[in-house]
Formats: C-alpha cells, structure tokens, sequence
C-alpha cells in the first residue's frame, strides 16, 4: 500500500501534537548505529502483477474514454514501486523520496489488454543517500513461464534519495553487492548514469552559454524571422510553423490529501507524473491536431516536494520539433532536417513530427505566500502531422537550446534504455532499436 494511515487519523496526530512533520526539526530521527552492510540486488527485487485482463472494475481505473490504458496511470504505478523497492533496500528508519526519473521509453507497445507484470530492483548504490532503481513492465507471463523481449511494454530508471525524517538531511544507506557478470553491467550502467547527470549539471544553459553552433542556429531563426515580417520580402512564415509563445497551455489545481504519500503530507511523485504527462499530452494534441502518441520521458528531476492543501501550478510548452521519417531523417545535419521540417512525406506517404513537451511546475501554499520549483518535465509525442515550433525571445530560444540538446541526446543513442532479458529484471544499455518509433497499432495512450 502507498499510504498506510487514514487521512483523517494522521491530520488528528498532527494536530495533537502541534507539529508540522513537513518542516525541519533539529533533533535527527534515523538511528546512528544502524546496520549499513552491503545487500544483494535481489534483496530488493520485487515483482507485481496488474491483473487487467481478469478484473474489469480495476481496469475501469486504466482506461481512457477511447478504451485505450492510461500510461499516466502506469506512471503512478511505477513510482509506487520504485518507492516499495527502496524501502526494500534501506529499510523504515529512513524517509525515501522520489529524486529524479532518469527515462521512461516504450519497447514494445500493447496491442491488445493484458495482464501486466511490473518488475524492478536497486542496480546503483554505493553507500551515499542516493540509489537508482530499474523497472520493466510487461505483459505478465503464463505461471512457470518468463518474460519474452516483445512483450516488455516500457523500461525506466529512478533515482531515489533517502533523508532523515526529522532533519530532512540526506543519510547513508547500504550499498550494493554486486554477485554476477549481469549485475556487473547494471552497476557499471548506473554509475555511468550517475556521472553523466553530474556532468551534465556543470554544462546547462545557467552555466555555460550555447555553443557555436547553437548560436549560429538562433541567429539564423532570427534572421529568418525578420524576412517574415518585411513587407518587401515575398517569403512568409508557413502556415504549420506556429511560435512558441502560442503553444502553451497551463493548469492549477490543490493538493488533496487522496495522492500522498506513506508519510501522509507531501504528495507522491506518481501523482505528478501522471498530471505532468496529460498536460503534455494535451498540449501535444492542442499543437498538432491529431492524436498525439507517446515515446518518451527525458531525464526529469523533483526539485521540491509538494505539500497536501498545496496550489501546484503547471505550465506546458512546445519546446523542439523534428521530422521522424521512415528514412530516419534524425541522423541529417540540423539545415536538412529544418527544411525538411516544413513539408517533407516519410515513404508512407504520412508526415510525422516528433514534438517535445517542456512542463515547468511550481507549488504555492494556500495563502499564495511563498513559491518554489518542483520540477521540469520533458516528454516527447509522435504525431502524424507535419508541423514546426519556432521561438521569438531569448527565453524561448534557451528552452529550444536545452530541448534541441535532449533530442541530440536521444538521436545519439536511440532507446536510452534496453529491452528486458526474459529475467523479469530489467535491464539497462544503449542498443539502437530499443525504442518504439510510435508509428505501430496499440492500445496504450
């Protein structure tokens, strides 16, 4: 279970006792002498099975109005289990918040309902507060039987961070035992992971400006939109390339206490996963005019917690565009990919357009006194229309800046994340092929 007290027991305790566990305290909680000794990768192992195909009430809380699965709704199912997971690995004494989701990728999409088989360990963690999780969903296997490399539906990795309950400061946990030549792999690629984010921190747009070719690129939009608008210049902005400005949409809502978590007053990370990707969604959908299709999740991070009775505030943006053909048009030099971008027909004679979703949050309390970040999102849809953002401030140009390097990032190593091995564990790589292009029949959303 994600919550283990009654709400309204919970609200009674804190009332009692007149403290606001979300704040910090100066007295720490989580025993010194506690044992850190290294633990297997399968201590932490778990296993659950969503058992769509047999119970039509509970698939009733997965489906759309199209009778498509909600992946929103997976999402959450996702972060619970990261959450079971790490408290598998570090046991109760600590607080484990959800840090960061590193990637979410489709391998092989649903085609018809089934039973799904949620799966995952700690493949990373090396005695810091931190740790990464692997999941895989998949189509659950007949009993006695393994899961197939087609039937994983999705892979991701999440970072986890386990704190003190009272001073909320980051404490030691176990690290990882690693036994065989797999688990060798999984380590070295979460270790991998874990250096890229750190270098990656030291090379965003707030610490360094663009490139050379970055700033060639800005200047050359900007130049192009001045041609747009001089009356003696025949050439127009076409009419699929829409600016930026025009493609946000933005959403509030308050935090009630039905998606908190185990301790009861911040809301769980699931939640805003799934509210961050409807959003997208929908801003993908208002874009397009079509019926977006998802592929992925870039590498996102939970800056703040969200308290319950909380306002957050979303803002969605239309963040990058690029033509995804079946002659794989991503791996041109970025002038043929812009000018294809503004007509070309993949060999199916369609027009696809891959767009990236940028979802900025924020949380205000209830008297809107304070505001804080609680993260940025980056999802990236399929859509069958050929269609094209183009910035205008130096704002906008940043946010196409830092979406542009992701989808470099992307191109550079399609799939981010490898398919299942059959084990049920998943199983973490950059094999090209790996990620579903969005184009094949499902009944995913």
């Amino acid at each position: 279970m994600r919550v283990r007290t009654p709400w309204i027991e919970a609200l009674r305790k804190k009332q009692e006792k007149d403290i606001d566990p979300t704040q910090k305290s100066g007295t720490p909680a989580t025993p010194s002498n506690r044992d850190l000794a290294p633990k297997r990768m399968s201590d932490s192992y778990h296993r659950v099975v969503i058992p769509l195909a047999q119970d039509p009430w509970l698939l009733d809380n997965y489906l759309n109005a199209s009778g498509h699965i909600r992946l929103g709704t997976i999402f959450m199912d996702l972060d619970a289990l990261s959450g079971v997971i790490a408290y598998k690995h570090t046991g109760e004494s600590v607080t484990t918040v959800t840090a960061a989701v590193d990637r979410i990728t489709i391998n092989h999409p649903l085609k018809e309902l089934c039973d799904l088989e949620l799966s995952g360990q700690v493949t990373f963690a090396t005695g810091r507060s931190s740790m990464e999780i692997s999941i895989q969903v998949a189509k659950a296997p007949e009993e006695g039987a393994s899961v197939q490399k087609e039937d994983v539906l999705m892979t991701c990795a999440f970072t986890m961070v386990s704190l003190d309950p009272n001073t909320k400061k980051p404490v030691a946990i176990c690290p990882v035992k690693v036994e065989t030549e797999e688990e060798k792999s999984l380590f070295a690629e979460g270790e991998r992971n874990y250096n890229i984010k750190k270098a990656r921190a030291k090379t965003g747009l707030r610490k360094q400006t663009p490139n050379d070719e970055e700033s060639d690129l800005i200047h050359a939009m900007w130049l192009r939109q001045l041609e747009y608008h001089d009356p003696n210049n025949p050439l127009r902005k076409p009419p699929n390339t829409y600016y930026m400005s025009t493609t946000t949409l933005s959403s509030s809502q308050i935090m009630q206490p039905q998606y908190r978590n185990r301790h009861n007053f911040m809301i769980f990370g699931g939640y805003l996963l799934k509210t961050t990707f409807e959003l997208a969604f929908c801003a993908a959908a208002a874009f397009s005019h079509s019926r977006p299709t998802f592929l992925s999740l870039d590498p996102s991070t939970f800056e703040n917690p969200v308290p319950v009775g909380s306002v957050l505030y979303l803002k969605a943006t239309v963040a990058y565009t690029e033509p995804a053909t079946n002659d794989d048009t991503s791996a041109q030099p970025e002038d043929q990919r812009r000018q294809r971008n503004h007509g070309s027909a993949d060999q199916n004679g369609g027009k696809y357009t891959r767009v990236q979703i940028r979802i900025d949050s924020k949380v205000r309390d209830i008297e809107h006194g304070s505001t804080k970040p609680t993260g940025q999102f980056n999802y990236t849809f399929l859509v069958e229309k050929d269609i094209s953002v183009m910035p205008q401030t130096y704002e906008e140009f940043m946010i196409w800046v830092d979406a542009r390097r992701r989808a470099e990032r992307v191109r550079g190593s399609i799939g981010g994340v490898r398919e299942g091995n059959g084990s049920g564990k998943a199983e973490k790589g950059s094999e090209r092929g790996a990620m579903d292009d969005g184009r094949g029949l499902r009944i995913t959303e």
